[in-house]
């Protein structure tokens, strides 16, 4: 800031400049010179704005430019500007204009509105002069002598060790061009080879000047050499325009090295953390494409024709269950750990919070994991009943082979005895004999029936329950149907025809018809007895089994009275033989009332009485089975019982420890880390009750009455149980990261906590935005409305209001503004690493994003855009090209080719746009 002494003195300078220069401006060569050189000191700004003039008196009468201009070299914002295009408009533009640097401390003598408008050039120059005196002159100073004193002083300082340059004004010291050509070698020895400069030769060396100036320096060209050369005192005002650009040009040099460390340190900062996102990103995508591929193995539900089949699909999922998947839920636990240190890391460096691509969240993994659980929990219940449907289908299977193999035998040829004739030929007794026989066979048909439809009703179950040889079942279930109806329509034709003789025949032995009647149901019953006794079983509790065993009991009870029924019908047949014997009579062939002869019945009757005890040993060896499989179930439930409760207890206990504050946070994490070893200790016992649910499942037990536990239950337990502790761990950690970062003491890290916990009633870690605000409350934490908070000033309602709010009433907006700190991805709570970084942040010195952009500026010379030589000349190589490998083309219409645009680079790097 300059004193007002040396201010007052500008003044005058800047007055007597006006008053002893204004009747020079006649000079048609002056006012040339400073018409070329005042044009492009304008264009260099306007350019800025995307603008330019060409008539210097035309394009500021409507004053709209002439209001850009002062608004691109101060910086400040002008009054809106009329767009009308009356006179009164312009004019009325043009004293907005004259009014602003008026409101700079600068006196306009004879320099109205009205002679801009009009376009009087002797004026404009005048009022151009003017500006240009107070912004870009005026703030020159060096020994604290004056604007115009200060930079002829500097021009001599700087000049003086080049030989034959004798810097004593601004106009003829300047005329053979070694004055600037000295300048620029002085601080950039590279643009010119000042050896081979040649003071009688002024045409080479303003020329030289100027393009360098204009292609290494951003400075246009202002002056033409030869108007130089050719007049006699060149004008003083536009050397002095033109020589204060290279002032500026080259005064910020020092301002260029401290910004470009600044940048240095930002960007090594935002490497790390790139780095440490790219980590994050590739941990993510690897695990969720893991359960991309895994999910789709999971959810394949194709049925499996065999028992072998399935069992194999079991073990593959018990493979899965205890080699594949126990990493990943590593590496699900290491990516949320890896997820909070980077989030930590960000906020201590006033990064904005890192926001994974879509898709990638923590919670996105949470929930793609969640759906691995559903589809793995689907699945195996899937193979469950699989293998219980195969098990029954096999069952029925047999049983349908079994009955239709014993019906096929009973039916086998009884069509063909269905169509014989032989009763056409046959004798009274013979026709009497066919007639009974035939009313035996129709008794024998329909005890039949209802194998018939035993068997029909089980192809039918087979079906619904997609027997994979189903069709073979069904054309077989098909011929025997197709042959009954045969049957029933032979037999109905065969008895009308037998009826129709019956009046041609006589009784027959009545004892013969007895033996067939009996004989037929005793051997249906038989044969049932054998069918039942070789019949399988399937049973899967102890109760089931005793139901069986209690049945073979009553059935063996029932064999005494069958024997006796057995010998009747035995006794039956002897008394026929008794008779033929005793009265000579001729029996050709065997009992024509019934196929069964007393050989078959003894044989069938000795074949039920072998399959009793076969039946008995079956039913011991079941009974020891489940006997075994109860074993199996009591010793899983004495392990899950204990286990799980322990699984509940550690994980309360760790909330616990979480909240409390017994001594300093390292003691905290020793205290965690050894309960964390106490556990990863417990997992033989994990392992343990793996292999006893291995070998329920491989003994197909599918309930367990003795234990409200699962598997299943214990498995997600324990995985909770790990990543809580890691995630415990881990959070204090970040703590300590914390304080040690913004230099908190325990005392306060006490604090924070008691309040915390006080809030936090139902001790869940975490607290809720109203609870939140009623903790920040507790701290004394007061915000107001983010004006008064920026501008460090309050008038009088203000400070009246701020009164009123000393009951520590937080304002909404501030309060939404704390929220997205606290809680960026809007989970609805805060938790307590979360609160202990916006506590400590509050009072840190970080960077922000205008000083970076700031920095940048001063590396590009005041330009809105940086140059590839400029990053190189000014950074380290390895930071110049990560910028120029990341900085977007600039679009402005002052840029030039290879400009890159340096704010949207700077924003990018705090969040506040996209890279």
């Amino acid at each position: 800031m300059y004193n007002m002494d040396h201010y007052d003195e500008e003044m005058k300078y800047m007055h007597q400049e006006d008053d002893w220069d204004r009747d020079l401006l006649l000079d048609p060569a002056w006012e040339k010179q400073q018409r070329k050189t005042f044009t492009a000191w304008c264009n260099s700004h306007l350019r800025k704005a995307g603008t330019q003039i060409d008539n210097i008196e035309e394009d500021f009468r409507d004053g709209l430019k002439l209001m850009l201009l002062l608004e691109v070299i101060s910086g400040e914002r002008l009054a809106k500007p009329e767009r009308g295009k009356m006179r009164v408009h312009k004019i009325s533009n043009v004293n907005k204009a004259l009014d602003f640097i008026a409101s700079k401390g600068v006196k306009l003598v004879s320099i109205g509105a009205e002679e801009i408008v009009d376009g009087n050039a002797k004026m404009t120059l005048g009022m151009i002069w003017t500006i240009i005196l107070r912004f870009a002159i005026q703030d020159i100073s060096v020994e604290e002598t004056s604007a115009k004193e200060g930079l002829l002083l500097w021009c001599q300082r700087k000049t003086a060790p080049y030989k034959n340059v004798n810097i004593q004004n601004f106009h003829i010291s300047w005329k053979d061009g070694l004055g600037f050509c000295a300048l620029i070698h002085r601080h950039r020895p590279e643009l010119i080879d000042y050896g081979k400069l040649r003071k009688d030769d002024p045409m080479t060396n303003l020329n030289t000047a100027f393009d360098v100036a204009e292609k290494y320096l951003d400075i246009p060209k202002m002056l033409d050499a030869e108007d130089v050369i050719s007049t006699l005192r060149p004008d003083e005002k536009a050397v002095m325009t033109y020589v204060s650009c290279y002032y500026h040009a080259f005064s910020g040099k020092q301002k260029a090295e401290t910004a470009a460390n600044r940048i240095c340190k930002v960007l090594a900062v935002n490497q790390e953390n790139e780095q440490l996102m790219e980590d994050y990103e590739k941990l993510a995508t690897d695990l969720l494409e893991w359960i991309r591929r895994t999910i789709p193995w999971l959810e394949n539900r194709m049925p499996e024709n065999t028992m072998q089949t399935m069992q194999q699909k079991l073990e593959d999922f018990r493979d899965y269950r205890r080699l594949h998947k126990p990493p990943k839920v590593q590496e699900k636990c290491q990516l949320e750990i890896n997820f909070n240190t980077l989030q930590t890391k960000l906020r201590l460096s006033n990064r904005p919070a890192f926001m994974p691509s879509e898709g990638k969240m923590v919670s996105d993994i949470n929930n793609a994991w969640g759906s691995l659980e559903g589809a793995e929990k689907g699945y195996e219940e899937w193979l469950l009943n699989e293998i219980r449907r195969l098990e029954r289908l096999d069952h029925l299977a047999e049983k349908f082979r079994q009955k239709a193999a014993i019906h096929e035998a009973w039916t086998d040829g009884k069509e063909e005895m269905l169509q014989k004739h032989d009763y056409e030929t046959a004798s009274l007794s013979e026709i009497k004999a066919l007639l009974k026989k035939h009313e035996a066979f129709e008794s024998d048909l329909a005890a039949h029936q209802d194998r018939v439809e035993q068997i029909a009703a089980i192809a039918q179950e087979l079906n619904e329950l997609d027997y994979y040889d189903s069709p073979s079942v069904n054309a077989r279930c098909q011929r025997i149907c197709d042959q009954w109806d045969a049957l029933g329509a032979l037999t109905q034709k065969r008895s009308e025809a037998l009826q129709r003789t019956e009046k041609l025949l006589e009784t027959i032995d009545q004892l013969y018809l007895e033996f067939a009647k009996r004989a037929a149901p005793f051997n249906n019953w038989m044969e049932g007895a054998m069918e039942d006794l070789q019949d399988t079983f399937i049973v899967h509790t102890i109760e089931e089994i005793q139901g069986l065993s209690t049945a073979h009991e009553q059935f063996k009870a029932t064999l005494p009275e069958a024997d006796k029924e057995r010998q009747a019908i035995l006794g039956i047949h002897n008394e026929i033989a008794k008779i033929v014997q005793t009265y000579h009579v001729n029996m050709a062939g065997s009992n024509p009332y019934t196929t069964i002869n007393p050989q078959e019945v003894n044989a069938k009757w000795d074949k039920v009485r072998q399959l009793v005890p076969q039946r008995d040993q079956a039913l011991i060896e079941e009974h020891a089975r489940q006997q075994n499989n109860e074993r199996l179930r009591r010793q899983f439930a004495n392990q899950a019982n204990v286990i799980g409760p322990w699984i509940q207890t550690k994980m309360e206990e760790i909330g616990r420890i979480s909240i409390e504050m017994h001594g300093t946070l390292e003691d905290q994490l020793t205290h965690l880390r050894q309960y964390e070893k106490s556990i990863v200790n417990y997992k033989p016992k994990i392992d343990q009750l793996e292999g006893d649910h291995q070998l329920i499942q491989e003994a197909l037990i599918f309930d367990n009455k003795h234990t409200n536990y699962t598997m299943e239950h214990i498995r997600v337990g324990w995985e909770q149980l790990l990543t809580t502790i890691a995630r415990t761990i881990n959070e204090i950690e970040n703590q300590i990261l914390t304080r040690d970062a913004k230099g908190i003491s325990q005392e306060q890290l006490n604090e924070y906590r008691a309040s915390f916990n006080h809030f936090d009633r139902d001790h869940s870690g975490a607290l809720g935005a109203e609870e939140f605000k009623a903790c920040l409350i507790s701290l004394g934490f007061d915000i107001a409305n983010d004006a008064q908070k920026r501008s460090g000033i309050m008038d009088a309602e203000d400070f009246k209001t701020c009164l009123i709010s000393v009951g520590y009433n937080l304002g909404e907006n501030e309060f939404s503004r704390i929220m997205s700190i606290v809680d960026p991805n809007r989970m609805g709570v805060v938790t307590f690493q979360a609160f202990i970084d916006f506590m400590s942040r509050e009072t840190a010195d970080t960077d922000t994003a205008d000083q970076v952009i700031a920095s940048f500026k001063v590396l590009a010379g005041d330009k809105n855009y940086i140059l590839a030589d400029e990053l190189l000349r000014e950074l380290p190589p390895d930071q110049a090209e990560y910028c120029m490998a990341r900085m977007a083309p600039y679009t402005g219409p002052d840029g030039v080719p290879g400009a890159l645009d340096y704010m949207s680079f700077s924003t990018a790097l705090y969040g506040e746009s996209d890279l």
